[in-house]
């Protein structure tokens, strides 16, 4: 898959495609069906599959200080999409000059002009350009002239109501994992590099992983049982906590892992770690060894957890 960043590296060799365009944060099932049909249609035309996407999301840009949270970082988008058979991505940058761009130049410059767009698909409810202008009905009258044909996006359903984004975040904050493995079609998980942290659970005898989030704000808090993988070519299952770490004052979302059985150096390792079970909520200790005790019951259910669900070890989807 190709990867690329901005406008400015679009070429003459990009023009003709079939496009889609929206966040795609998480790459859910509903997605998923949607890059089917692109690349069906991409194969049918013998042109590329093409995501337009945005970093960062426009509602993080709108939303200031309230930043919704994400499903997943750009990496993992981008991951996710690469395994769907897009053949490009084209990420732009959501700023000031992006947000204020008219709806029409939007079209003509970068989807007629610059894309050659021979085959759209979008949602009935997207909305672009200065203002929010633009619609689906725009879409289609600059589609009758220039030629390219728009399709809506298809609806995937489970359990009655639609896939989305928004549903996912819903269902992951209230703990509902095996929902959200259903809506994603894939269990969920969260990717990082291991850095070093104030190695405070070596003190109390849980040393963990401090795994970055490289993201605004995380749909899940609290303590999972958990897999990982990355560790050699095998998984490990653990105890995770995810939040903000109230016993010692932390201030930023972070992701720490206690890895059972297991010693070593993993720093600098890049990890996927996968949330099998929700235990209970970040809470905060009045002491060390108030905390301690409760990791080691915390680490007792998982592992109770893990030995009442042995297929869950198995090889992460």
């Amino acid at each position: 898959m190709e990867l690329i960043r901005g406008a400015h590296n679009l070429r003459p060799r990009h023009r003709g495609c079939v496009l889609t365009i929206g966040n795609f944060d998480g790459v859910h099932l509903g997605h998923r069906s949607l890059l089917a049909q692109l690349n069906v249609r991409a194969r049918s035309l013998a042109v590329p599959s093409v995501v337009m996407c945005f970093e960062p999301h426009p509602q993080e840009f709108f939303a200031g200080d309230a930043k919704p949270a994400r499903l997943a970082r750009l990496r993992e988008k981008l991951l996710a999409l690469a395994e769907a058979g897009v053949d490009r991505v084209l990420v732009l940058r959501f700023d000031a000059r992006l947000a204020n761009l008219e709806a029409e130049s939007f079209v003509r410059d970068l989807l007629i002009d610059r894309l050659g767009v021979r085959y759209l698909v979008i949602g009935d409810d997207f909305r672009f350009g200065r203002g929010r202008r633009g619609d689906f009905e725009m879409l289609g009258r600059f589609g009758a002239e220039a030629g390219f044909e728009l399709a809506r996006t298809s609806t995937v359903t489970v359990e009655g109501d639609r896939v989305s984004s928004t549903r996912i975040r819903d269902v992951l904050a209230r703990g509902d994992l095996a929902l959200a493995e259903r809506l994603l079609g894939r269990r969920y998980a969260v990717c990082g590099r291991v850095a070093h942290g104030d190695e405070r659970g070596r003190t109390i005898g849980f040393p963990t992983a401090n795994v970055h989030l490289h993201r605004v704000a995380t749909p899940l808090s609290g303590v999972y049982a958990v897999s990982v993988h990355g560790i050699g070519g095998g998984i490990r299952t653990g105890v995770a906590n995810l939040g903000r770490r109230p016993t010692v004052g932390g201030t930023r979302e972070q992701l720490e892992v206690h890895l059972f059985d297991f010693s070593g150096d993993l720093y600098g390792r890049a990890l996927r770690v996968e949330f099998h079970a929700r235990l209970r909520a970040e809470q905060r200790f009045d002491s060390f060894a108030d905390l301690a005790a409760q990791i080691h019951r915390d680490a007792g259910q998982a592992r109770a957890w893990f030995a009442a669900h042995p297929a869950e070890r198995g090889a992460g989807r």
